[in-house]
């Protein structure tokens, strides 16, 4: 028992791990360690947080073009709209462009006057679901360089010992190569997930711009024309129909 209790300790405490590498890399690795995971948290957040931003502003535009339609006016069809609703904002803000395009004392093309408007009301949103973006982008081309560090770091110590020891044994190396393999491979770990989060988020922006310039465009047509131009209203559910009695 006594001799497989050993084995057992032996197995467990691996000599060569991440806990062992940080303890014997000192300041630095540690140092590297910490900065690969303050940027692979901040990366996941951003995630998160940009996925649930996006996904509200998808689930407007689902129940806009459901509902929106349906009105009789702009105003009557934003107050159907959620409250902060981005698509309430492009209404809103087309509404005061109409309003203060009557009180210009110098001549100003409605048209111009409209769209500029509804483009400043798309690209603010647009703004706003890029932000963190950039954050994504930093992390994905400057952690394997992180990572990069540590390794040069490792490989250095390493160095250090042959040179002291006289020799290249592997006791000597094992503990400071291997510290410099988890650096790069924590690098790598980190940099990967946080460029196909950029990626895939910077598709679904350009999906939810395209979106909101569609339906900033109606609202530009049913202005313009007072009304007259606006897309037909999508048809309701019918009802289901009873089960017909035995």
């Amino acid at each position: 028992m006594s001799t497989e209790a050993a084995a057992a300790e032996a197995t467990a405490e691996n000599p060569y791990g991440i806990q062992q590498a940080l303890s014997e890399g000192g300041i630095v690795a540690q140092a590297t360690f910490g900065i690969l995971v303050i940027m692979s948290a901040a990366s996941w957040y951003i995630l998160f947080t940009k996925w649930f931003e996006q996904q509200k502003i998808l689930n407007q535009g689902k129940r806009a073009r459901a509902n929106f339609w349906r009105a009789n006016s702009l105003r009557e069809g934003a107050a159907k709209l959620e409250k902060n609703s981005a698509y309430r904002q492009i209404v809103e803000d087309g509404l005061v462009a109409r309003e203060h395009h009557d009180q210009l004392t110098d001549p100003v093309e409605a048209h111009e006057w409209t769209v500029n408007a509804l483009n400043r009301s798309v690209g603010s949103v647009n703004s706003k679901l890029g932000e963190g973006l950039a954050v994504l982008a930093t992390v994905g081309s400057t952690a394997p360089f992180v990572g990069l560090f540590g390794t040069v770091v490792g490989i250095y110590r390493a160095l250090v010992k042959i040179g002291a020891a006289g020799q290249a044994s592997i006791d000597a190396v094992a503990g400071p190569v291997g510290e410099a393999l988890i650096m790069t491979a924590l690098g790598l770990i980190v940099a990967v997930p946080a460029v196909m989060a950029y990626n895939w988020l910077l598709r679904r922006n350009k999906t939810v711009a395209e979106e909101l310039s569609a339906f900033s465009n109606q609202i530009h047509g049913y202005i313009m024309s007072d009304g007259a131009v606006k897309p037909a209203a999508p048809a309701a559910a019918a009802a289901p129909k009873p089960a017909a009695k035995k």
